[in-house]
Protein backbone atom coordinates (compact mmCIF):
# COMPACT_ATOMS: atom_id res chain seq x y z
CA UNK A 1 0.00 0.00 0.00
CA UNK A 2 2.81 2.33 0.94
CA UNK A 3 4.30 1.86 -2.65
CA UNK A 4 1.50 2.42 -4.37
CA UNK A 5 0.68 5.41 -2.39
CA UNK A 6 4.92 6.27 -3.07
CA UNK A 7 3.28 5.83 -6.99
CA UNK A 8 0.81 8.02 -7.26
CA UNK A 9 3.01 10.77 -5.30
CA UNK A 10 5.56 10.81 -8.02
CA UNK A 11 3.37 10.30 -10.62
CA UNK A 12 1.39 13.26 -9.19
CA UNK A 13 4.61 15.27 -8.76
CA UNK A 14 5.71 14.91 -12.56
CA UNK A 15 2.37 16.05 -13.16
CA UNK A 16 2.65 19.24 -11.70
CA UNK A 17 6.31 19.50 -12.79
CA UNK A 18 5.34 19.37 -16.19
CA UNK A 19 2.35 21.55 -16.12
CA UNK A 20 5.12 23.79 -14.32
CA UNK A 21 7.59 23.68 -17.82
CA UNK A 22 4.79 23.87 -19.90
CA UNK A 23 3.28 27.22 -18.84
CA UNK A 24 7.08 28.49 -18.79
CA UNK A 25 7.37 27.18 -22.22
CA UNK A 26 4.43 29.38 -22.87
CA UNK A 27 5.39 32.58 -21.43
CA UNK A 28 8.27 32.49 -23.84
CA UNK A 29 6.85 32.32 -27.36
CA UNK A 30 6.62 35.17 -29.34
CA UNK A 31 2.99 37.19 -29.46
CA UNK A 32 2.08 40.32 -31.74
CA UNK A 33 3.74 43.80 -30.92
CA UNK A 34 2.20 45.77 -29.13
CA UNK A 35 1.70 48.88 -31.52
CA UNK A 36 1.74 48.02 -35.51
CA UNK A 37 2.75 51.07 -37.78
CA UNK A 38 1.52 51.04 -40.87
CA UNK A 39 1.43 53.62 -44.02
CA UNK A 40 -1.80 54.68 -46.03
CA UNK A 41 -4.54 56.33 -46.60
CA UNK A 42 -7.57 57.84 -44.58
CA UNK A 43 -10.84 57.39 -46.39
CA UNK A 44 -13.08 58.34 -43.85
CA UNK A 45 -13.73 59.97 -40.18
CA UNK A 46 -16.10 60.70 -38.81
CA UNK A 47 -17.57 61.13 -34.77
CA UNK A 48 -18.74 57.72 -33.23
CA UNK A 49 -19.31 58.73 -29.71
CA UNK A 50 -16.87 60.04 -27.49
CA UNK A 51 -14.29 58.76 -30.56
CA UNK A 52 -13.97 58.75 -34.76
CA UNK A 53 -14.49 55.55 -36.97
CA UNK A 54 -11.59 55.40 -39.70
CA UNK A 55 -11.57 53.69 -42.61
CA UNK A 56 -8.02 53.40 -43.48
CA UNK A 57 -6.39 51.85 -47.02
CA UNK A 58 -3.51 50.25 -46.31
CA UNK A 59 -0.21 50.38 -48.11
CA UNK A 60 3.03 49.52 -48.64
CA UNK A 61 5.96 52.28 -48.38
CA UNK A 62 8.43 50.49 -50.02
CA UNK A 63 12.19 52.04 -50.84
CA UNK A 64 15.76 51.09 -51.98
CA UNK A 65 16.04 47.66 -54.42
CA UNK A 66 12.82 46.46 -52.75
CA UNK A 67 10.98 49.20 -54.25
CA UNK A 68 13.11 49.61 -57.68
CA UNK A 69 11.74 45.56 -58.01
CA UNK A 70 8.28 45.86 -56.72
CA UNK A 71 7.52 49.09 -59.29
CA UNK A 72 9.30 47.10 -62.24
CA UNK A 73 7.18 44.06 -61.15
CA UNK A 74 3.83 46.25 -61.19
CA UNK A 75 4.86 47.75 -64.72
CA UNK A 76 5.77 51.53 -63.28
CA UNK A 77 9.52 51.33 -64.12
CA UNK A 78 11.30 49.27 -66.52
CA UNK A 79 13.46 46.46 -65.18
CA UNK A 80 16.54 47.51 -63.76
CA UNK A 81 15.49 51.42 -63.37
CA UNK A 82 15.52 53.06 -60.01
CA UNK A 83 12.25 54.73 -58.80
CA UNK A 84 11.70 58.48 -58.58
CA UNK A 85 13.12 59.76 -54.87
CA UNK A 86 13.89 55.89 -54.19
CA UNK A 87 10.48 55.23 -52.76
CA UNK A 88 7.37 53.30 -54.44
CA UNK A 89 3.83 52.79 -52.94
CA UNK A 90 2.22 49.84 -53.75
CA UNK A 91 -1.47 49.64 -52.81
CA UNK A 92 -2.47 46.49 -54.57
CA UNK A 93 -6.25 46.44 -52.78
CA UNK A 94 -8.14 48.95 -51.48
CA UNK A 95 -9.67 47.01 -49.10
CA UNK A 96 -10.09 49.17 -46.05
CA UNK A 97 -9.90 48.47 -42.13
CA UNK A 98 -12.30 50.18 -39.37
CA UNK A 99 -10.30 51.36 -36.41
CA UNK A 100 -11.38 53.41 -33.59
CA UNK A 101 -9.49 56.90 -33.19
CA UNK A 102 -9.63 58.54 -29.93
CA UNK A 103 -10.29 62.28 -29.92
CA UNK A 104 -7.25 62.89 -28.03
CA UNK A 105 -5.04 61.14 -30.46
CA UNK A 106 -1.87 62.83 -32.23
CA UNK A 107 -2.47 64.30 -35.64
CA UNK A 108 0.33 65.60 -37.91
CA UNK A 109 -0.08 66.78 -41.14
CA UNK A 110 2.13 68.87 -43.79
CA UNK A 111 1.75 72.46 -44.44
CA UNK A 112 3.64 74.82 -46.15
CA UNK A 113 4.55 77.94 -44.03
CA UNK A 114 4.89 80.93 -45.96
CA UNK A 115 8.44 81.69 -44.62
CA UNK A 116 8.98 78.58 -42.59
CA UNK A 117 8.57 76.10 -45.21
CA UNK A 118 7.31 72.81 -45.46
CA UNK A 119 6.36 71.37 -41.40
CA UNK A 120 4.81 68.97 -39.54
CA UNK A 121 1.95 70.55 -38.06
CA UNK A 122 0.03 68.90 -35.03
CA UNK A 123 -3.98 69.01 -35.18
CA UNK A 124 -6.83 67.82 -33.90
CA UNK A 125 -8.65 64.75 -34.78
CA UNK A 126 -11.78 66.60 -35.41
CA UNK A 127 -9.68 69.09 -37.61
CA UNK A 128 -8.33 66.09 -39.49
CA UNK A 129 -12.34 64.80 -40.02
CA UNK A 130 -12.73 67.69 -41.61
CA UNK A 131 -9.66 68.00 -44.02
CA UNK A 132 -10.87 64.35 -45.07
CA UNK A 133 -14.08 64.95 -45.94
CA UNK A 134 -12.48 68.03 -48.13
CA UNK A 135 -12.51 70.99 -45.73
CA UNK A 136 -9.98 73.12 -44.80
CA UNK A 137 -11.35 74.74 -41.43
CA UNK A 138 -8.37 77.00 -40.31
CA UNK A 139 -7.51 77.80 -43.23
CA UNK A 140 -3.88 75.95 -43.26
CA UNK A 141 -1.69 75.92 -46.30
CA UNK A 142 -2.12 72.17 -46.35
CA UNK A 143 0.56 70.61 -48.39
CA UNK A 144 -1.12 67.44 -49.33
CA UNK A 145 -4.78 66.68 -47.94
CA UNK A 146 -4.40 63.31 -50.53
CA UNK A 147 -0.88 61.96 -48.78
CA UNK A 148 -0.54 58.95 -46.84
CA UNK A 149 -0.36 58.42 -43.63
CA UNK A 150 2.11 56.42 -41.24
CA UNK A 151 -0.72 55.12 -38.38
CA UNK A 152 0.36 53.71 -34.88
CA UNK A 153 -2.39 50.72 -33.66
CA UNK A 154 -2.32 49.30 -30.58
CA UNK A 155 -5.13 46.75 -30.90
CA UNK A 156 -8.16 48.10 -32.70
CA UNK A 157 -7.61 52.17 -31.93
CA UNK A 158 -5.08 54.41 -33.61
CA UNK A 159 -3.00 56.35 -31.18
CA UNK A 160 -1.17 58.70 -33.70
CA UNK A 161 -1.60 59.57 -37.48
CA UNK A 162 1.40 61.55 -38.99
CA UNK A 163 0.86 62.36 -42.58
CA UNK A 164 3.89 61.52 -44.69
CA UNK A 165 5.85 64.23 -46.55
CA UNK A 166 5.95 63.04 -50.71
CA UNK A 167 8.24 65.33 -52.59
Amino acid sequence: MKRSSLAVAAVITLAVLAASAATTAIKQLAGPPRSLVQYGYVRSLAASGGAYRMRFDPALWLSGRTANRAAAEDGVVAPGDPVPNDYYIRNESKKQLTYTVPANARVTVVTNEFLGGLQSTRIAVSELAAIVKGRNPKNRRLYGPSLGFWTRVEGDRVTALDQQYQP
